[in-house]
């Protein structure tokens, strides 16, 4: 199996992908959905070594011929397999895989009409192989199809995907009705963007990916719908901290947030800012518990505001070189006045929680500002339904992005990054145990730590998001199925900074 590639495609540039390896490298369509099927067997093998009777759904398109190639050639393994079709083969490739299957003394049945038949086939199964429909479906999936995958998912048997599981989006990462939920996915060719992102992940499970031996000058000229983010790349765009480095170097962040009852979310920040790396971090919040606010964090400075007017603020304002807005701030009025008067802050800001919610109310262009909104605040920033941003998030995160300028940070599995050039980044990292309270607020320090630390907009998002996620995973790695606090992924983000390396010179 390859590397998953940064690269992560549409569904007109996959077709695009295949159409240059068949008509232009000269590649013959069956000689690819041959390479396909044989690094499926192997994802398989490799996952259920001890498998011994396959049950391989094949639908009528290409991905089904893949799996009449995986049937044909794990039968010459001497495992037990049967398989099922849901529909004649549209394509001569597809065709052709079936008549080999059938030439090698296999047997193809007819899917049933009734369920109960459905579970019974199940039954005897060790892995089941999903063929069933490809990456060119859009349409929900309902009828015997939509039955079958419902089956499918209730029976407590492994699925190996094709290419995408049955009834996912192969671009938006959307289900189609129902969509089957697999353990493994292995991909061909160009890696589909939506398997990263919405449902992809918890539809796909383990994904493995191989691009069936063609050249890297396949590539050349299809643009993709979006970058994976990457360990080398991150590293790259960090600081270098040199032997006589000190905390001036390094920024000050300024972190405003926290009325009466919501204190926690800006102590969080603040706390992430400083664990990100910056020099310097002050935290305004309410006058009535700042008193407390860093026993837990000496090393944060409180300022307790009254108000927009207290003349303590703009002292803070002065001495910050980044802002932090949102977290904790609440939409009273304490709240809303010192948003109106920190939204022209004329420095870099990151801009969270209910600063999302006050500016959705009254929208602005700031070229030099970072949004970081979970599906539901980005549905008030553009004015449409939470499950409308999930049924695109690619086109929700470029929506913002061009509506308010700056960037836009769209949280969430697959995490999706954009900016004003329109680029689309995605982190594919992080752990179901990081949905807990308060992990968007360290996200915002950890982002406004690296802003001060001198790393552009587009840099500090997606270094952001990477060392949020991977610490998060770090420590579930020793706590598996478990959750995780987000005051500990605040504190221990050194262990997971390449750019704290010392540079002797």
């Amino acid at each position: 199996m390859d590397a998953l590639p940064q690269q992560l495609y549409g569904i007109e540039a996959s077709r695009e992908l295949d159409r240059k390896a068949i008509d232009e490298l000269g590649i013959p369509g069956y000689e690819l959905m041959c390479r396909a099927g044989q690094a499926a067997l192997t994802v398989l093998l490799r996952c259920w070594p001890r498998s011994q009777r396959l049950l391989v759904f094949c639908g009528s398109g290409n991905n089904g011929g893949d799996g009449y190639v995986l049937a044909t050639m794990a039968r010459k393994l001497g495992l037990f397999v049967q398989v099922v079709t849901t529909g004649s083969a549209r394509s001569s490739e597809c065709r052709q895989a079936a008549a080999d299957w059938l030439a090698a003394g296999g047997e193809i049945c007819r899917l049933p009409a009734q369920a109960a038949a459905m579970v019974e086939w199940l039954a005897y199964a060790d892995v089941v192989v999903d063929g069933i429909l490809g990456t060119g479906v859009d349409r929900p999936v309902t009828g015997q199809l939509a039955r079958l995958l419902a089956v499918i998912n209730t029976a407590e048997i492994p699925v190996l995907a094709l290419d995408v599981p049955s009834g996912l989006h192969a671009q938006r990462g959307t289900i189609l009705g129902v969509a089957v939920r697999a353990a493994a996915t292995v991909a061909f060719i160009g890696l589909n963007q939506g398997l990263l992102t919405a449902s992809g992940p918890a539809c796909c499970g383990q994904i493995y990916f191989s691009s069936l031996q063609l050249p890297a000058s396949l590539y050349q000229g299809i643009a993709s719908g979006a970058i994976r983010l990457g360990q080398r790349q991150i590293q790259e765009s960090l600081p270098v901290r040199l032997q006589d480095a000190h905390k001036g170097q390094f920024g000050h962040v300024l972190v405003v947030g926290g009325d009466c009852g919501m204190s926690g979310a800006a102590r969080l920040t603040a706390r992430a800012a400083l664990s990100s790396g910056s020099g310097l971090v002050s935290l305004a919040t309410h006058a009535g518990h700042a008193g407390n606010a860093n026993t837990d964090c000496p090393e944060l400075m409180v300022i307790g505001l009254t108000g927009s007017d207290d003349p303590l603020l703009q002292r803070a304002l002065d001495r910050a070189s980044v802002l932090a807005l949102g977290p904790g701030l609440g939409q009273s009025n304490w709240g809303r006045k010192l948003f109106e008067h920190l939204r022209a802050f004329p420095g870099p800001m990151v801009v969270d929680a209910d600063g999302l919610n006050l500016l959705a109310r009254d929208p602005d262009q700031n070229g030099d500002r970072i949004l970081t909104p979970h599906p539901a605040e980005a549905a008030r920033l553009l004015g449409v339904s939470t499950p409308e941003i999930q049924q695109d998030r690619f086109s929700a995160v470029l929506s913002i992005a061009r509506r308010y300028a700056g960037v836009c940070v769209l949280k969430g599995a697959g995490t999706l990054i954009a900016g004003a050039d329109e680029q689309v980044w995605l982190c594919d990292r992080g752990d179901p145990g990081m949905a807990t309270a308060g992990m968007g607020d360290v996200l915002t320090g950890i982002i406004a730590g690296l802003l001060a630390q001198g790393l552009g907009l587009i840099e500090a998002a997606q270094a952001g998001v990477w060392m949020h996620a991977v610490s998060a995973e770090r420590h579930l790695g020793a706590y598996p199925g478990q959750v995780v606090r987000a005051s500990v992924v605040a504190d221990h983000l050194d262990l997971t900074r390449p750019h704290a390396r010392l540079l002797r010179v």
